[in-house]
């Protein structure tokens, strides 16, 4: 099998279901309406937001991308860090690696972490979403084609080289959380032949309020007495297998007291003496280090 095309198990019948409350209609299309027009006004923006320096893009940025996920309703909860400021001027950049679960990863590890996205090049023709991703400085990769495996290798690391932050999914491919899938070397390599720092982060999906609880604990009950549960993974936002796009974006605004979570986690360097099989190896344990400490009955919905 081709590694740009790997192959999860999820399929949107079988994971991609809320089991919790959902909101009106009329609400639904309201958040609909205003989560693609905050989209269309980026795209529209998008030349504007060059002209600014890159502290102030940057904060631009992470605002609208939070902004994006709110105006879907959905609830967003940033832990770990620290999240470094804009990289100093001919220092390498960073590598950016996270678990695939939804469209919605995309405005939410850029709320963190603002950079040149890595996606399949069928993206490029979403209607909307492409034209705004190819905007941002995103780097296409043709799955289909192995033979260009090398050259798009060198072109991470050159943006590398160039202090850009480079995000990717090293998975593949979304997964709706029954652990993930293995994590491709070949990025890695890239952050090796540009000598960058790598930082791991963790994306889950939840319903119900955002808790103060480290990742696989449970929380003291309100009155002390027993720990309560975490709240439960929420599968309406995977975005997996054959699922059209209006379809998930349907899902998601229906669906009531979805929150995302972003967990920043300790940077790898790229310089020790380390394989980018070792480094892509590190990485995946650390993302996968939640769904690990989980029950079978939450890591799968």
């Amino acid at each position: 099998m081709n590694p740009w095309l790997p192959a999860a198990p999820c399929t949107p019948r079988a994971c991609a279901a809320h089991k919790g409350p959902t909101r009106p209609r009329p609400l639904a299309v309201a958040l609909l309406c205003a989560g693609c027009a905050l989209l269309l006004a980026g795209a529209l923006c998008a030349p504007l937001a060059l002209l600014l320096g890159p502290a102030r893009r940057e904060r631009l940025i992470r605002r609208w991308s939070h902004g994006i996920v709110r105006a879907f309703g959905v609830r967003v909860r940033i832990t770990g860090g620290p999240v470094p400021s804009p990289g100093v001027p001919g220092a390498p950049g960073t590598l950016v690696v996270a678990n695939h679960i939804s469209w919605l990863d995309v405005p939410l590890v850029a709320a963190v972490f603002p950079g040149r996205m890595l996606a399949k090049r069928e993206i490029g023709d979403w209607p909307l979403l492409g034209p705004l991703a190819a905007a941002g400085g995103t780097l296409f990769v043709d799955r289909d084609r192995l033979r260009t495996l090398p050259g798009t290798v060198h072109e991470i690391a050159a943006a590398l080289r160039d202090g850009s932050r480079v995000v990717a999914y090293p998975e593949g491919t979304t997964w709706c959380g029954r652990g993930g899938g293995r994590f491709g070397p070949a990025v890695f390599q890239a952050a090796i032949d540009a000598h960058a720092e790598i930082r791991p982060v963790r994306i889950s999906y939840r319903t119900g309020p955002p808790r103060d609880v480290p990742h696989g604990g449970r929380a003291p009950a309100p009155d002390g007495s027993a720990p309560a549960e975490r709240p439960a993974p929420a599968g309406a936002a995977a975005f997996v297998g054959d699922d059209p796009l209006m379809t998930s974006l349907w899902r998601v605004v229906t669906s009531a007291g979805l929150t995302a979570e972003v967990h920043v986690l300790p940077p790898l360097s790229a310089d020790a003496p380390r394989d980018r099989g070792t480094l892509a190896r590190l990485a995946q344990t650390a993302v996968a280090n939640d769904s690990a400490n989980r029950s079978p009955e939450s890591v799968h919905h």
